[in-house]
C-alpha cells in the first residue's frame, strides 16, 4: 500500500517566508525516500488544508501538524478541513503536551489518515531546541557556562501554548547540559523583555519556539530584549545587553533537525521511517559540526 506524509502548516498571506521552513523540511524528508509522496498544505496559503488529501494518490496518509501546541488549529481546524470522520480530541489521550495519534477515515476521499499530534509537543523538539543553540553559537558542545531561554508566545486564551514551552524547558533542564534553563514568554509572565534578570550566566542563548521567522521573532523579540532599538538596522550575535551576551537564534522551526520531528511523529503513528530518521539526524549533526 502506498503511503504519504502530509504536513499541515499555518502559512501566511503577509509573510512570504512563513512557509519556507515547511517546504525545506518536506524536501529533506522527500530526499530520504521514506514515503511514496510528501505534500505540504496550509491554512493561509495554497495548497489548502481542504484540498490537501485530493493532491495525494496514496491510500494511507500520515498527517502531521507543523504547529507548536495543541489547541484550536490542531483540535478543530485541521480535523474539520481534512474531514476526518469520528475525530474527537480525547482520541489523543493528551494533557496538552502528550498527543499521540488517531487513525481515522477522510470522509470525501476514503483514505486512511493517521492524524498525529503537533510537532511542538513531541519529545524530539527538545533536541531541536538544543541543536538550535549549537547552530547559533557554532559550538556542538555548547552548554557549560551558558544559560538557555526557551521563548513562547503565551496567551491566556490557550493554556497549552505555555505548557509546550515549559515542558521542553523542563526536559532540557533535566539534561544537566546548560547552567540555567528558563521558559519565557511574550504575552505573559515571566516575560522575555526582562531576559537578563532571570540569568546569572554571562552567556545566554535565546531560542523562540516558533515554527517560522516573522513579525514576532524578527521584530518584537529582538527589540523587546534590547538587542536593537530598531529591528530594521539588525543586531549583533552575540549582542551585549545588561552585562550579558545574548545569542539570539531566531525561530526553532527553521532548524534543519525539524525534519526529524516530523518523521518521529509519523513513526509513533506506525510509519516505518527509522532509517530516514537516522539519516536526517546524521546529516544535521554534520552541518552543525561544520558550521553550515
Amino acid at each position: 500500500m502506498r503511503q504519504a506524509l502530509v504536513i499541515a502548516a499555518h502559512g501566511s498571506h503577509l509573510n512570504a517566508e512563513s512557509s519556507a521552513p515547511t517546504f525545506t523540511h518536506a524536501d529533506t524528508i522527500r530526499a530520504t525516500g521514506a514515503f511514496d509522496e510528501v505534500r505540504e498544505t496550509f491554512w493561509k496559503e495554497e495548497p489548502s488544508f481542504r484540498e490537501g488529501l485530493r493532491t495525494v494518490d496514496a491510500e494511507e496518509v500520515y498527517l502531521v501538524p507543523l504547529f507548536v501546541s495543541e489547541g484550536y488549529f490542531t483540535e478543530q481546524v485541521i480535523p474539520r478541513e481534512f474531514r476526518l470522520e469520528g475525530w474527537d480530541p480525547d482520541l489523543w489521550d493528551s494533557d496538552g503536551t502528550s498527543a499521540t495519534h488517531a487513525t481515522l477515515t477522510a470522509a470525501d476521499t476514503g483514505q486512511t489518515v493517521h492524524y498525529c499530534g503537533p510537532v511542538g509537543t513531541h519529545d524530539s523538539m527538545s533536541d531541536v531546541i538544543v541543536q538550535r543553540a549549537e547552530s547559533v553559537t557554532g559550538d556542538p558542545d555548547v552548554g557549560e557556562g551558558f544559560g538557555l531561554a526557551v521563548v513562547g508566545h503565551g496567551t491566556e486564551r490557550n493554556e497549552n501554548s505555555a505548557k509546550a514551552i515549559e515542558y521542553h524547558a523542563d526536559r532540557i533542564r533535566g539534561m544537566d547540559r546548560f547552567d540555567e534553563v528558563e521558559a519565557l514568554f511574550m504575552d505573559e509572565d515571566p516575560e522575555v523583555d526582562d531576559v537578563t534578570e532571570f540569568f546569572e550566566s554571562e552567556d545566554v542563548v535565546v531560542v523562540p519556539l516558533f515554527i517560522a521567522d516573522g513579525y514576532h521573532t524578527q521584530e518584537d523579540i529582538p527589540e523587546d530584549m534590547g538587542l536593537t532599538e530598531d529591528y530594521r538596522t539588525g543586531w549583533e550575535t552575540p549582542a551585549e545587553v545588561d552585562g550579558h551576551r545574548i545569542w539570539y537564534s531566531g525561530a526553532v522551526g527553521t532548524e534543519p533537525l525539524m525534519a526529524d520531528v516530523l518523521l518521529e511523529q509519523a513513526a509513533d503513528a506506525g510509519a516505518d521511517v527509522r532509517e530516514a530518521i537516522e539519516r536526517v539526524r546524521e546529516e544535521t549533526r554534520k552541518r552543525v559540526a561544520s558550521g553550515d
